[in-house]
Parts: C-alpha cells; structure tokens; sequence
C-alpha cells in the first residue's frame, strides 16, 4: 500500500538534496529577490485527506495560475461565448510573446498565455467596476479551497503594473484589433491583481479539487466546465514546455511564475507544489521536477 506522506518527505528531500533550483523571475521585482532555495508540495486525496512535506504554509502569489480560476469564473459567466474571442490550441511560444497575436490579428492562441488571460479577465469585467469583478473572483477561489484566508498581495500587484511593459503592449495591440471591449488600463488593474493572489500549497492543492471530481469538493462550476479546463491545462498549461510537462507527468498541470504548479489526477488527487526557481520556459524548474518523481512512484497518469 501506497505510504504517501513517506513519498512526500522522500521527494522532498531529493529535491534539497539534488539543489537544482533555478532563478526566480527576474522582471517582476517582488519576485527577483525571493531565495530560490524552497520547496513545499501537498496533495488532497478522493477520501479527503491532505499529505504534505517542505514549506506547505509558505504563502506565494499564484500568477499565471490564477488563469485557471479566471477560465473558470468566465465560463460561468458568459459560457462558450468567450471562444468567439480566444481559441483553444497550443502556442508553442513563450508566455508574453507578441508574435502569434500579430500573426493571427488579435485573437489569442489559448486562455494560458497572457494575451489570452488578458482577454479572459476583459470578458470577467463585462462593464462591471473592477473591484466587483475581483471580489467575485476571490470569492470563487476562496470557495474552492473552503478557505477565505485568501488575500491579493498589493506590492506584488503594484511592481507588476510598474514593470510589466509587455504586457500594456498586449493589452494594447488586442484593443487595436477590437478584441478588448474595456480600457486596457482598466483590464491590466484587475489582471496584475489577479495574478498577485497569494495560496499555500495546501490551499492550492484544495483549490484543485473540484477539477479533479473529488467527493466531497465545492460545487463551483459543471463538469463540462471542468474537463474542458484540464484539456486546456494539459495541452496549453506550461506554454511552450507544455509537451515536456505532459510527456515528464502525463496529467493536466498549469505553472505561475511565481513557482508553482497545480496539477490534477482525475478522480484521484489534486496536488499543488511550489519552488520559486524557474526553468527555461518560465516554469518552476525543482516543481517540474518533483511532479515527475510523484507521478512515476504513484502510477498517476491520463495515458
């Protein structure tokens, strides 16, 4: 019988004792500084129960992960209309890059990459001021993980809106194609803090669970909703590694570059691991690493 805890520590340890770690983002300036040397992993099983080793308290801003819960409000919104907008394919670039969107006139590849979530967080303004479309959308990720000590880091927000040049300029570029119907200001405000909302592993591992099916999770949005948010995650959610991360773990994950990663084990588990050095393509480099090493132990896979 599995001894997951015993696993748990076991991989935690490798990864201290391999010390690969990685550079933590160097643009964004709360973020550069941050000591890469962490590692906190948690998972939430069918029956409950939640297993964790490393820095499972640490608190850390999900970024791009908040993508996932930015999908999920949208589509409870307004639905399949949001595919008018933004498609579903891989991109095979980095995060940030211009060049598709220019090549495809304004419409983003998928919901992961920053043109995308941009648009994504446009569609979840819907007119509305932009503290009521975050005070729902911090409702909904509190409600997932059944924890309201889940709060947006305001100097996180603030050094992203002051450095984050590429992405005004997507912003920008989208409105020029008329696929941003509010200012790009506006939209920009509520996407930095979005991304500035800070978990634990443990509450991100819990946060998983309604798209993993659990017994017992938040009923927040359709199982439709859910399986097409893991197709995305599988196919889209690393950007450019996105292939690496599905070939290395074989089951839908989605990164931030702040370092962590949520993962889904249908049916099985929802896991959250953080380390807040990257590798090449902007993904948590000893995270990446102890994904492999638990779904190989375990046997979880969708292949």
């Amino acid at each position: 019988m599995l001894d997951l805890q015993a696993l748990l520590t076991s991989i935690s340890d490798r990864i201290y004792h391999e010390a690969d770690w990685g550079q933590p983002a160097q643009y964004i300036p709360d973020l550069a500084e941050i000591e890469p040397a962490q590692f906190a992993i948690s998972v939430c099983m069918a029956d409950g129960a939640t297993y964790s080793a490393g820095l499972a308290n640490q608190r850390f801003t999900i970024q791009s992960i908040s993508k996932v819960f930015a999908l999920i409000a949208t589509l409870g919104r307004i639905g399949d209309q949001l595919w008018a907008r933004v498609d579903r394919e891989p991109s095979g670039t980095a995060f940030d890059s211009i060049v598709l969107l220019e090549s495809d006139k304004g419409h983003p590849r998928n919901p992961f990459v920053n043109a995308g979530a941009i648009v994504t967080t446009d569609a979840l303004l819907s007119g509305r001021e932009p503290k009521l479309a975050l005070a729902e959308f911090l409702h909904l990720v509190r409600a997932m993980t059944e924890d309201d000590d889940i709060h947006i880091n305001g100097a996180v927000a603030r050094s992203e809106q002051e450095t984050g040049a590429r992405n005004k300029a997507l912003a920008h570029y989208l409105a020029s194609y008329e696929n941003l119907f509010n200012p790009p200001d506006l939209v920009l405000g509520t996407y930095f803090h979005q991304c500035a909302i800070e978990m634990t592993t443990i509450q991100l591992a819990r946060a998983g669970r309604v798209l993993a099916g659990l017994k017992g999770s938040p009923r927040v949005m359709s199982l439709n909703h859910a399986r097409r948010v893991n197709a995305l995650m599988m196919t889209c959610g690393h950007y450019d590694g996105s292939g690496d991360f599905a070939f290395r773990v074989g089951l839908p994950g989605k990164s931030g570059v702040g370092g962590g990663i949520l993962i889904i084990a249908p049916n099985v588990a929802s896991i959250g691991i953080w380390s807040p050095g990257l590798n090449f393509y902007g993904n948590s480099n000893a995270g990446t690493r102890a994904a492999a090493y638990l779904t190989q132990e375990t046997g979880w896979s969708v292949f």
